[in-house]
C-alpha cells in the first residue's frame, strides 16, 4: 500500500512546504501557522497575495480552495487554457459520432470483455461485452509488493525517510566521522528547501571554507533525501551531543529516538506545526518498536503507550518542566534496555533484539536510504557519489540488521521498484547486475541462513498466503512482474524492444512460478533446454492472443474510421503484430524458443483464415471490398510466411498459403479487358479534340499525348496498386492495352497526313524556244488536273506549326514508352519478387524460361512502337520539307524563280520567305528534331531549285549568261543553308546539291555536245537499258538532256527540237500561269512513290532520277510516244553532224 501512496505522499510533502515557505516570507508569523492545513489552500490564491504584497487571509484561501475544486483543474499559458482531464483521452478513444442510446437501469460494475464471437455478417466483428471497459494503460501495471509486515503506526514514507536519515547520521556520528563542525556554521546560509534542488553539476561553490570529504558527501545526502537545511543542521548538532567522544559504538534506533527528544525543543523549529510533526513521527517510531514486542509484560506495555501519548500530547509535553519530560523519557528508556539487553536469536555478530523484531521497519528505512542514489531531479539517473554514498549506508547495518545478502536485495529491488516507474532501461540493467551477484554469492553459514530465513513476508497467491523469506519474496515479485509483461510483450514491448532482452535475462534468473503436486510453490530457473521452450511457447501464444483481441476489439471501430472492409482493416493490424514478431521479437525469442516464429505464424494464420474463407466464397468480381481485403490478405500472407519460414528452418513443410492469386487471376483480367475498351475511347475522343497546339514554350508537344500517357499511366498504377499476385497473362494483356492504344493514336495522326506527290505542281508541256516579233492573239494555257477538295482542305490546316507540334509529339512518345516501359518494369518485378518470396519453395526449372518470354514480350511490344514512331517522324519531316517549298512557296520559288528574265527575277526574294518559314520551324519544332527538319527545308529547296531548271515550262530559257547568274544564286542557297557554320554541315548540303550543280553544267556544255549525250541515251532506250533503278545515273538520262535542250535559249538547239520532235514554241504559252492551288494536280512520278525511308537515304543519283521521270502532261506527247520518238530518231542521230 505504501508503494502506490509513496508519489501522492511526495507531492503533498512537497506542496505543503512550498506554502509554508511562502507563507513564512509573508506578513503571517509563525504562531498563526501552526493549526494550518496546508493540504486546504489555495496554490493559487497564495502565489498572488505574495506577489502583490497584500497579507494571506487564511480563511479566504481554504474558500478559495474548495471552490475550485468543485471546477476541473486548468493551466494557462499564451497558447489558452488548457483542462487537466481525470481521465486518459488516449484511452477513451474518439468522440461519439452518433446520438448516444438509452441508458439501462443496470447495477454499476466493472467493465470488461466477457466474450469475443462474431455476429451479423461473415466478414464484420461485433462484440458482447459487459458494462464497457478501457484497456489498462501499461503504466497503471504495479509490482507486486513484497509482502513485509504492516506498520501499525501509519508511518507515513516521508516520517520513515527523514527517519532513515537520522539513523545514517547517527551511524556517523557513532563512527567516528565529524557530521558537524564550526566551518559548518555559515553567516549566510539559504536556508530555503529549494536551495537543495539545484543539480550538483550547475551549483556553484559558496562556501566561505571548503568542505572535507564526509561534509560534502553529508550534503549530497540531505539535498537527495529532501530534508531541509535548518532541519539537517539541528539534527546533526543534537546527534553530537548524542555521542560526545563515543566512536565504534553500537547503538540502536530507540537510543536515537529518545537521544533526540532529550535534546531537542520546540523552539528548534522556526513553527508549531513542523514540531508537532517531528515529535508525532519520533513517538509513532518508538510505539512500532516497542508496544508491539511480545517479550514486553503488560505493566511495562501500559506504561510505554501512556509515555507516549504524553509525548503526542502538545498542551502536556510543551508546558511539562525538563525534570518531568526526563522522567517521561527514562521510563521508555528503561523497556527500551530491557529489550535492547535480549540475546539475539541467531547469534550473530552486532546482533541486537530489534533485527528480528522490527525487520519490517528496518528494511523499510534501509529502503529509504538506498532510494537517495536516484538524483531528485531526474530519478532515472545515479548520482556521481552512488558508490560513496552506498559505502556510506554500511555504517547502518548494525543499526538496521542488515547483512551484504539483504543488501544485494534490497538494493536491486529498489533498482527494479524505479526502472518500473521511470523506465530508464540502465536501471533494469543494474538491477540484473545485483541479481547476478546476489545469486552467485557464496553460501551463508547455518546461522546467517537462518536469520534470513526467519525474515518472513506474506504473499497472496490464488487466495492462499503464503509466508517467504525476504530474497524469495523479492525473486517472487520479479517473477510475477515479467510473467504479467512477457505474456503479453506485444504490448509491454512493442515501443521498449530492448527491454525484452533484459527481462529475459531477468526472469531466466529469478525463475518462474511452478506449484508441485503437494501445491507447494516454488521458482524454478529455466536455461536452454526442453522446459524453458515450453515456457516460452506459452509466452507466445497468449501474447498473440492478447494482441489480436485488442485488434479485434476495435476493428469495426477503425473500419469505420478507415471507410474499409473489416477484413481489410484486420489484415493490416496482423500484419504489423507479424512484423513486430518477426523484426522485433524473434530475434530474441528464439535463443530459449527456436520455434516461437512458426506458433505465432501459425496463429495469426489460421486466425485470419478462419474469417478471410467466406469472402473468397463470395468473390465474383473486383470491388471496393475486394480491392481493400485481397491485397491486405495477400500482404499479410507473405509476412506470415516469411516469420514462418525464419522460425521453422528450409527444410521443413511450407505454409498453406491463401489461395489469393487464384482467387484474384480472372476477376483481375477481366478488369484490364474492360479497362481496354475504355482508354481506346477516351484516346479517340482526346485525338479528335486535338489542335495541334504546344502546350507550352518549354513543353511544345499535344496535349492529347500528355492525357493519352496519363491515361495509360494511371491504368498502370491502379493495376500494380491493387497488391495482387499476377503472372504473363497479366502482363500480357497490360501490354496490349498499351499497345493498341499508342498504335491507335499514332495510325489516326498518320491519317492526317497528305500524301507528297499532291504537292508537287505538273510538269508543263515541252516547248521549244523561239523568239517572234508578231504576237500571237491566242495563247495556250497549261493544262491542269484539280484536287480534290478533302485533299485541299487537309494541306490547308497541316500548317508549319501543326506539323512540328505533331513532330514534337511523336517526339514526346519516344521519350515517354522508354519511361512507360522502365516503369512497368519494375513493377512487375516487384510483383514477382512478393510471389517469389511466397512460393519460394515451389519455384521451377521453368523460372529462366520465362524470363525469357517476358523480356521478349516487352521488347516486341515497345520496339514495334518505337519503329512506328520513329517511321512517321520520318515521314513528316520529309513532308515538311516538301509543303514549305512546293505548296507554301509554289508561287515565289518555282512560278516566279526566272520567269521571263533571269536577271529580273533573282533567289533573293525566295531565300527571304524560306528565312521566315525556318524562323516558324525553330519557334515550334523540339530541339532534337530541329536539324533534321532543317534538312528536309533544304533538301526539298535544292529540288524546287532543279524542277525550275528542267521543268521550268515554256517561261523559262537560259542563255550563257544567265547560267553564270544561277549559278551564283545556287552558290548562295548552299550558303544560306550553312549559315556560317551555324546551320547544316557543308558537307550535308555541298552533298544535297550536287545534282543542280551538275544540271547547270549540262547547260554550261555546247549544244551540240548535249546532243550528242542525247544520242548515247536513246540508244539504250533502243537497246532497253532504260531501266529505273535508284542507281543509276539519271543525269544521263535522255529526259534530263531532252528538257535541257528545251530550256536553251539557242538556235541550233530549237531547230532539233522542231525537227526531231514538232515541238510547239514557247511563245505559243502564257508566261504567267495560274496561281489557284485547286488548279494544280498530282505529280505521279517516282518521287511519289518511293518511302520516306528511301528519300531520307537517297543520294544525288537518286535525286536525278526522280527529276527526270517527270511526267508531261500536255497534248503533243506524253511519256510513252516520247520514248517511241526517241527510239525512232536514233538512226538520224548517227548520220547529222550538228
Amino acid at each position: 500500500m505504501e508503494e502506490q501512496h509513496s508519489l501522492f505522499h511526495r507531492y503533498r510533502r512537497d506542496r505543503r512546504k512550498l506554502l509554508e515557505f511562502l507563507l513564512s516570507s509573508s506578513a503571517a508569523s509563525s504562531s498563526s501557522l501552526s493549526h494550518v492545513n496546508f493540504d486546504t489552500l489555495s496554490a493559487d490564491y497564495v502565489i498572488d497575495r505574495v506577489k502583490s504584497g497584500g497579507v494571506v487571509d487564511i480563511s479566504e484561501a481554504t474558500k478559495t480552495y474548495f471552490h475550485e475544486s468543485s471546477y476541473p483543474a486548468m493551466t494557462h499559458s499564451k497558447l489558452g487554457d488548457s483542462f487537466l482531464l481525470h481521465t486518459d483521452p488516449d484511452d477513451s478513444g474518439s468522440p461519439p459520432q452518433r446520438a448516444p442510446p438509452s441508458v439501462p437501469s443496470r447495477k454499476p460494475g466493472s467493465l470488461k470483455v466477457v466474450n469475443i464471437e462474431r455476429n451479423g455478417d461473415d466478414h464484420g466483428f461485433k462484440y458482447r461485452a459487459s458494462p464497457s471497459t478501457r484497456p489498462r494503460p501499461i503504466e497503471n501495471f504495479k509490482i507486486v509488493s513484497l509482502g513485509l509486515p504492516s506498520l501499525k503506526t501509519g508511518l507515513s514514507d516521508d516520517d520513515l525517510r527523514e527517519s532513515a536519515y537520522e539513523i545514517l547520521l547517527a551511524s556517523m556520528a557513532t563512527s567516528g566521522i565529524v557530521i558537524c563542525s564550526v566551518e559548518d556554521q555559515r553567516k549566510h546560509r539559504p536556508s530555503r528547501l529549494l536551495s537543495g534542488l539545484k543539480s550538483r553539476k550547475d551549483k556553484p561553490n559558496v562556501q566561505s571554507q571548503p568542505l572535507d570529504k564526509n561534509l560534502r558527501l553529508i550534503r549530497t545526502v540531505r539535498v537527495q533525501m529532501q530534508i531541509s537545511e535548518a532541519m539537517d543542521e539541528c539534527t546533526r548538532q543534537k546527534m553530537m551531543m548524542l555521542s560526545p567522544g563515543r566512536t565504534r559504538v553500537q547503538i540502536d534506533i530507540p537510543q536515537i529516538v529518545l537521544g533526540l527528544l532529550n535534546f531537542t525543543f520546540k523552539s528548534d523549529f522556526s513553527n508549531e506545526k513542523s514540531y508537532m510533526q517531528w515529535k508525532n513521527r519520533q513517538a509513532s517510531i518508538l510505539e512500532e518498536l516497542l508496544c508491539f514486542s511480545p517479550n514486553l509484560v503488560a505493566h511495562d506495555h501500559l506504561t510505554i503507550k501512556r509515555s507516549l501519548a504524553t509525548i503526542r500530547n502538545a498542551k502536556e509535553w510543551d508546558f511539562m518542566s525538563s525534570s518531568r519530560k526526563a522522567e517521561v523519557i527514562s521510563v521508555i528508556k528503561q523497556a527500551a534496555l530491557t529489550l535492547s539487553s535480549l540475546p539475539g536469536r541467531f547469534d550473530l555478530q552486532s546482533e541486537t533484539y530489534y533485527w528480528t523484531s522490527a525487520y519490517h521497519l528496518n528494511i523499510r528505512l534501509y529502503e529509504k536510504l538506498l532510494l537517495g542514489v536516484f538524483d531528485v531531479l531526474d530519478e532515472s539517473q545515479l548520482i556521481e557519489e552512488a558508490d560513496e554514498f552506498l559505502m556510506l549506508l554500511k555504517l547502518t547495518w548494525s543499526t538496521l540488521g542488515i547483512t551484504q545478502k539483504m543488501h544485494d536485495a534490497i538494493y536491486m529491488w529498489v533498482l527494479f521498484q524505479q526502472f518500473v516507474g521511470t523506465d530508464e532501461a540502465l536501471l533494469l540493467e543494474y538491477a540484473t547486475v545485483e541479481l547476478q551477484e546476489l545469486i552467485s554469492a557464496k553460501v551463508d553459514d547455518e546461522n546467517v541462513r537462518l536469520y534470513m530465513n526467519s525474515l518472513l513476508c506474506s504473499i497472496h497467491c490464488n487466495a492462499v498466503e503464503i509466508k517467504l523469506s525476504l530474497v524469495d519474496a523479492v525473486f517472487y515479485s520479479l517473477s510475477i512482474w515479467c510473467e504479467s509483461k512477457l505474456q503479453d510483450y506485444h504490448l509491454h514491448f512493442s515501443q521498449q524492444h530492448s527491454h525484452l532482452k533484459r527481462v529475459m535475462s531477468l526472469v531466466s534468473a529469478v525463475g518462474v512460478l511452478n506449484f508441485g503436486d503437494s501445491g507447494h510453490m516454488k521458482l524454478r530457473r529455466f536455461n536452454l533446454n526442453t522446459d524453458a521452450a515450453k515456457i516460452l511457447e506459452s509466452y507466445v501464444k497468449r501474447s498473440i492472443e492478447a494482441a489480436y483481441r485488442r485488434v479485434a476489439s476495435n476493428i469495426d471501430h477503425l473500419s469505420e474510421v478507415e471507410k474499409k472492409h473489416p477484413l481489410g482493416v484486420l489484415a493490416n493490424e496482423l500484419r504489423l503484430i507479424a512484423e513486430r514478431e518477426l523484426n522485433v521479437f524473434y530475434p530474441e525469442l528464439c535463443k530459449w524458443c527456436p520455434n516461437s516464429g512458426m506458433i505465432a505464424a501459425m496463429m495469426l494464420h489460421q486466425i485470419y483464415w478462419d474469417r478471410l474463407k467466406p469472402f473468397l466464397d463470395g468473390v465474383s468480381s473486383l470491388s471496393e471490398d475486394v480491392k481493400a481485403v485481397l491485397p491486405a490478405a495477400e500482404l499479410l500472407d507473405q509476412v506470415v510466411t516469411q516469420l514462418y519460414n525464419t522460425g521453422n528452418g528450409e527444410n521443413c513443410e511450407d505454409l498453406h498459403h491463401y489461395p489469393i492469386g487464384e482467387v484474384a487471376k480472372p476477376i483481375i483480367l477481366d478488369w484490364v479487358i474492360a479497362q481496354h475498351e475504355r482508354i481506346l475511347e477516351w484516346t479517340g475522343r482526346a485525338f479528335d479534340l486535338e489542335k495541334w497546339e504546344p502546350l507550352s514554350s518549354q513543353q511544345r508537344q499535344a496535349a492529347s499525348i500528355v492525357e493519352v500517357f496519363r491515361i495509360i499511366e494511371e491504368t498502370v498504377d491502379r493495376l500494380f496498386g491493387f497488391h495482387l499476385p499476377m503472372d504473363i497473362t497479366h502482363l500480357q494483356a497490360l501490354l496490349s492495352v498499351v499497345f493498341h492504344t499508342l498504335d491507335a493514336y499514332l495510325l489516326k495522326l498518320l491519317d492526317q497526313i497528305v500524301e507528297k506527290n499532291y504537292l508537287y505542281p505538273s510538269a508543263p508541256p515541252l516547248t521549244r524556244y523561239k523568239e517572234t516579233t508578231i504576237p500571237v492573239l491566242k495563247k495556250k494555257f497549261l493544262e491542269c488536273m484539280p484536287l480534290d477538295d478533302n485533299v485541299y482542305d487537309k494541306l490547308n490546316t497541316l500548317t508549319i506549326p501543326k506539323l512540328c507540334v505533331r513532330m514534337n509529339t511523336l517526339k514526346y512518345i519516344q521519350k515517354q514508352i522508354d519511361i512507360l516501359e522502365d516503369g512497368i518494369r519494375k513493377s512487375w518485378a516487384l510483383v514477382r519478387q512478393s510471389v517469389d518470396k511466397t512460393c519460394a519453395k515451389q519455384q521451377h526449372l521453368g523460372t529462366s524460361t520465362c524470363n525469357e518470354q517476358i523480356d521478349e514480350l516487352f521488347c516486341t511490344t515497345f520496339d514495334i512502337i518505337r519503329d512506328n514512331a520513329a517511321n512517321a517522324i520520318s515521314k513528316i519531316c520529309d513532308f515538311t520539307g516538301a509543303k514549305a517549298v512546293f505548296w507554301d512557296l509554289r508561287h515565289a520559288f518555282l512560278f516566279c524563280l526566272y520567269c521571263g528574265s533571269v536577271e529580273a527575277s533573282r533567289l533573293d526574294g525566295v531565300l527571304t520567305r524560306i528565312d521566315t518559314v525556318l524562323g516558324h520551324v525553330c519557334s515550334y519544332i523540339d530541339d532534337s528534331l530541329r536539324d533534321a527538319v532543317v534538312l528536309s527545308i533544304c533538301r526539298a529547296s535544292l529540288e524546287g531549285f532543279a524542277w525550275v531548271l528542267l521543268d521550268g515550262g515554256p517561261s523559262r530559257a537560259f542563255c550563257d549568261s544567265d547560267i553564270v547568274i544561277i549559278e551564283d544564286d545556287l552558290s548562295a542557297l548552299k550558303e544560306f543553308f550553312v549559315a556560317d557554320g551555324e546551320g547544316l554541315p557543308r558537307s550535308v548540303v555541298e552533298q544535297e546539291a550536287k545534282f543542280p550543280e551538275e544540271i547547270l553544267n549540262l547547260y554550261s556544255l555546247q549544244t551540240e555536245t548535249i546532243i550528242q549525250k542525247l544520242m548515247a541515251a536513246s540508244e539504250q532506250i533502243s537497246l532497253g537499258l532504260d531501266s529505273h533503278d535508284h542507281n543509276y545515273m539519271r543525269l544521263n538520262n535522255a529526259h534530263t538532256f531532252v528538257r535541257v535542250l528545251c530550256h536553251k535559249k539557242d538556235r541550233e538547239a530549237s531547230k532539233f527540237l522542231k525537227r526531231q520532235y514538232q515541238l510547239p514554241m514557247s511563245s505559243e504559252y502564257e508566261d504567267t500561269p495560274s496561281t489557284d492551288p485547286t488548279s494544280q494536280s498530282p505529280l505521279r512520278s517516282d518521287l511519289s512513290k518511293r518511302s520516306m525511308s528511301d528519300l531520307a537515304k537517297r543520294s544525288t543519283s537518286d535525286l536525278a532520277k526522280r527529276s527526270t521521270s517527270f511526267r508531261w502532261n500536255n497534248t503533243h506527247s506524253t511519256f510513252t510516244s516520247f520514248k517511241k520518238k526517241l527510239q525512232e530518231a536514233t538512226s538520224e542521230f548517227r548520220n547529222v553532224a550538228w
